[in-house]
């Protein structure tokens, strides 16, 4: 048997020079971590009985008491000798800590290899190619076997739809359709799937709190529903609370607008604050709570869902988003802001959008009831209740007039897969 110690950076390079010294029949019999990298003790010819048996004291015969203190010298030196005939065949240096006999030859495996990280990486990048080229073929053959279908899919994906949304619309619409009045139907499908509220803040009173991230527009919202709902019902029948606390001024916008409508607008920094207040408006018809604007992913924003909770008298909430905001950034402040239960939601920045599918996709998908659109600074002539006929029209215009077009590549990728199903 022949034992051999070996040094490395780590354990891929150690294994290699296993490998590359002691073939690949080498056991591993020990390996640490040491200073600069890792250690590695292998044999060859490994003899597992033989080295359990120099490791192992032998025992001797039971003896008189008169020879035993010679019988303990003698055991001893055997021992020694054995580890001694083991280590004159490894390579000189400091001794392992704890050298325990490694895996039998046959369950070795080495999975880090690097002619085998090098073959398992070209496989991957082969499996990918060869779906990345049946994707493409699966396209190609749903464009000439199922043109319609496809053509809807590629203005559904321009529109900004999800790949799911796209599919489950596309495959609703009829086969024999001319394909403009497909589009017309396929947008009315996707128009039905859209939850309203029917202007109920309006209509309905109560108190309100908008919610949502920095700079989406809540303060600017809550100026123009209060100056509606005065236009309706009168301005002393509405009231303004902000709970924003965080940033310096951030009161200030608030206020100016409730001396420009005359309307009072109180602070409240904490839940019995909102309490105080919330009591002292009860002759309200309609009281609009702005709160303070974070992220979906700041750590305060439970304690303004606290603020709310606690305030002891029923508040509806209402996620207000910007039009312009990516798709998985709305759905990521849907899931963060949904903690506290939204009765809704208004959809701002209509007029800096240059897409609006994904918006509407996500009130579609979370189920989530769309109040009030807004398109513009006017307060309060740009704020609208929201009409899913008129905002998909809207989305569809916004498409027209950027030209959005996806490529053939994507849209391969995005339904190629699937394209091989479009028969079924």
């Amino acid at each position: 048997m022949k034992i051999k110690r070996f040094f490395a950076a780590d354990m891929r390079q150690a294994l290699g020079k296993v490998r590359d010294t002691l073939g690949p029949d080498a056991v591993i019999l020990s390996n640490r971590k040491v200073e600069g990298g890792v250690e590695i003790i292998a044999a060859v010819d490994y003899d597992e009985a033989a080295v359990r048996q120099a490791a192992t004291p032998q025992v001797a015969e039971p003896q008189p008491a008169a020879d035993a203190a010679g019988a303990a010298r003698y055991q001893q030196v055997e021992a020694g000798s054995a580890a001694s005939r083991a280590e004159a065949q490894a390579d000189p240096g400091p001794a392992p800590a704890a050298a325990s006999p490694g895996p039998r030859v046959a369950d070795i495996q080495w999975s880090q290899d690097p002619a085998i990280v090098a073959m398992r990486n070209e496989i991957h990048e082969l499996r990918g190619l060869l779906e990345n080229q049946l994707a493409h073929l699966a396209w190609g053959e749903l464009n000439r076997s199922q043109p319609l279908r496809a053509g809807l899919l590629r203005r559904l994906s321009a529109l900004g739809l999800p790949q799911a949304l796209c599919q489950a619309l596309a495959g609703r619409i009829a086969g024999d359709l001319e394909p403009e009045q497909a589009w017309r139907q396929v947008l009315a499908l996707f128009a039905e799937q859209i939850p309203v509220t029917n202007d109920d803040i309006l209509s309905e009173g109560g108190v309100v709190a908008l919610v949502g991230s920095t700079g989406v527009g809540k303060t600017t919202t809550v100026a123009k529903l209060a100056a509606r709902y005065a236009l309706r019902h009168g301005q002393r029948n509405v009231a303004l609370i902000t709970t924003d606390s965080y940033r310096i001024g951030a009161h200030e916008q608030l206020l100016t607008y409730g001396r420009i409508l005359g309307m009072p607008v109180q602070v409240a920094a904490n839940h019995e604050e909102l309490a105080t207040a919330l009591k002292s408006l009860l002759d309200k018809r309609l009281v609009l709570i702005d709160t303070a604007g974070m992220s979906q992913r700041d750590l305060r924003l439970s304690e303004q869902f606290a603020t709310l909770r606690e305030a002891g008298i029923p508040i509806r909430s209402y996620l207000v988003m910007a039009a312009s905001t990516q798709t998985p950034v709305l759905e990521e402040a849907v899931r963060a802001f949904g903690a506290s239960r939204l009765d809704g939601c208004i959809l701002t920045k209509l007029d800096e959008a240059a897409s609006l599918g994904g918006a509407l996709a996500v009130a579609a998908q979370q189920q989530l009831p769309l109040a009030y659109v807004g398109d513009g600074q006017r307060v309060p002539e740009d704020l609208h209740p929201a009409r899913p006929h008129k905002l998909v029209a809207l989305a569809a215009s916004l498409m027209q007039q950027v030209e959005q077009e996806t490529d053939d590549d994507t849209l391969a990728e995005r339904f190629g897969g699937l394209a091989t199903h479009a028969h079924a």
